[in-house]
């Protein structure tokens, strides 16, 4: 063990001095990034038709190249996935990420070339471990086994010259073969494409390994550790893996999750360790276990750019570099990558807590919020009030999400919020109560519209039958991986779909 650590130690050491200068030289390492991109795709057919050749500054690069959602790079993707060469970045792209985040039934398939792999994707989940390390030099997670739960889609053909799957499905493909030894379940039962399959097979090939880390989505980790506790009659996941030590977990806000874990890990040594990846790249790393926010990772291939959420959805909407950033404003984050996308509109929004280092908190989706209404409630707010409210009652929350009651010819507006518990409150209407005040604690548009029921009345909630966001995920084709349940919607298509669900399992 103290040779193991000693080694770790070693290998740790330099790039932990890398990350240590994004502190004074993050300008100077984010210009790096921009240039060395444009430098590697100048002769793309894209590099050629913006002359990246010509560009000399960080101010030339962002009057020239357009901002790009993914349905205006859509066209350039799909000849990518024929085979064409050197369209948004050079040579073949082979592997296209499945994103999943929302149950729309249009898919997205981000490239994903060999250099975002390994300088991105992979280059993050070894500071998570660099970073970890330093933060507990006596770890022991590297000395039992990963629990890998893995991507739900099978890495299938999309044409004679590409592949896609979820970005956790192609990186178990194109790790080492070596990592196998670090890891369980194998690849073959890792990469099942039927998510309950899946889950049988390994619960029952895992349960007798020393399994003492696993990283992935906190939603559907307890889907598979409440499997294991039924499957080998435990009552917790210490009396099966003793040596359980760590979750790495992003996708979601861990939060709303955290008692859950904390009763099926009862264990004030487990340790819970955040990060911010999806398909377009691996974006930030809580680097400090005492706070909540997350440092944003800068030497990944990844120049990034900032449209403060005022300037959001104008016809050329600002948008600032990161040193121009200010703390406590809500920014939609834009990117440029080495997979080829260029100032591509993520679709994240966040927040800087920090400039010294960059450090973030992901406060939600450009598509995902309420402004029926004008009251603008976002997920970070949703998020507070929600957690305030279980705090006080001791509910715990499996899933929610939450859409306008639009006003009638004699009614006013509403939110209604459908939300399935792990443990239910004593007194739904307390729990609404506590939601309501906090959300106008937190927003004061909401605040203003909630004030002597001007504009809104009292939201509504009501408590899903058990199972109702698993079913209509499972309808869609939407279990496991990456998949995420839409928090909030202007709009109340999420929830019509949903409440028939919750209608049959209530009979």
């Amino acid at each position: 063990m103290a040779l193991l650590n000693s080694i770790i130690k070693w290998v740790n050491y330099k790039r932990i001095y890398q990350i240590e200068l994004y502190r004074n030289h993050a300008e100077e390492i984010q210009e790096e990034m921009l240039f060395n991109l444009l430098n590697e795709a100048k002769n793309t057919e894209w590099g050629k038709k913006y002359d990246y050749r010509s560009i000399k500054s960080v101010e030339q690069f962002a009057e020239r190249i357009p901002i790009s959602t993914y349905e205006q790079m859509e066209p350039h993707i799909s000849r990518m996935i024929d085979g064409e060469r050197n369209v948004l970045w050079p040579g073949e792209i082979k592997w296209f990420a499945k994103s999943s985040g929302t149950t729309n039934a249009k898919s997205k398939f981000i490239p994903v070339s060999t250099d975002s792999l390994e300088d991105c994707h992979f280059r993050g989940g070894k500071d998570v471990l660099a970073i970890y390390h330093r933060n507990y030099p006596e770890a022991k997670a590297l000395t039992g086994k990963s629990l890998t739960l893995g991507g739900s889609h099978r890495v299938s053909n999309l044409s004679n010259k590409s592949y896609y799957g979820d970005l956790s499905a192609i990186m178990i493909e194109n790790l080492p073969f070596w990592t196998d030894l670090n890891r369980t379940p194998p690849t073959e039962i890792a990469l099942i494409e039927e998510f309950e399959r899946k889950v049988d097979e390994i619960t029952k090939t895992s349960i007798h390994e020393n399994v003492t880390s696993f990283a992935g989505v906190p939603s559907w980790y307890l889907v598979l550790l409440r499997h294991v506790l039924d499957y080998t009659g435990k009552n917790n996941m210490l009396e099966v893996w003793p040596n359980l030590e760590v979750f790495i977990h992003g996708g979601i806000n861990f939060e709303p999750y955290r008692e859950q874990y904390r009763k099926l890990i009862p264990s004030n040594e487990m340790r819970y360790l955040e990060t911010y990846n999806a398909s377009e790249g691996f974006f930030a790393i809580q680097d400090d276990p005492s706070r909540n926010d997350l440092l944003l990772m800068l030497d990944y291939g990844i120049f990034y750019e900032f449209i403060p959420m005022s300037e959001y959805g104008k016809e050329n909407p600002k948008t600032i570099p990161l040193w121009d950033v200010e703390t406590g404003i809500n920014y939609a984050m834009v990117i440029s990558t080495n997979g080829g996308l260029w100032r591509y509109l993520i679709g994240d929004t966040v927040v800087f807590t920090s400039k010294n280092p960059y450090k973030i908190k992901i406060t939600g989706r450009t598509k995902h919020f309420i402004n029926a209404f004008g009251e603008e409630v976002i997920i970070d707010n949703a998020e507070k009030a929600l957690q305030q409210a279980c705090d006080e009652t001791g509910a715990t929350i499996r899933d929610y999400t939450a859409g306008p009651v639009f006003m009638g010819d004699n009614a006013k507006g509403a939110h209604e919020w459908l939300i399935e518990f792990q443990t239910p409150p004593g007194d739904l209407s307390r729990f609404t109560d506590i939601l309501d005040k906090t959300l106008q604690s937190v927003n004061s548009d909401y605040e203003a519209k909630r004030h002597k029921n001007t504009t809104l009345n009292s939201p509504k909630v009501t408590a899903a039958a058990q199972g109702t966001f698993y079913h209509w995920m499972k309808e869609k084709g939407k279990i496991g991986g990456q998949n995420k349940v839409p928090r909030l919607s202007n709009n109340r298509d999420y929830l019509e779909q949903l409440l028939p669900f919750h209608h049959e399992l209530s009979r």
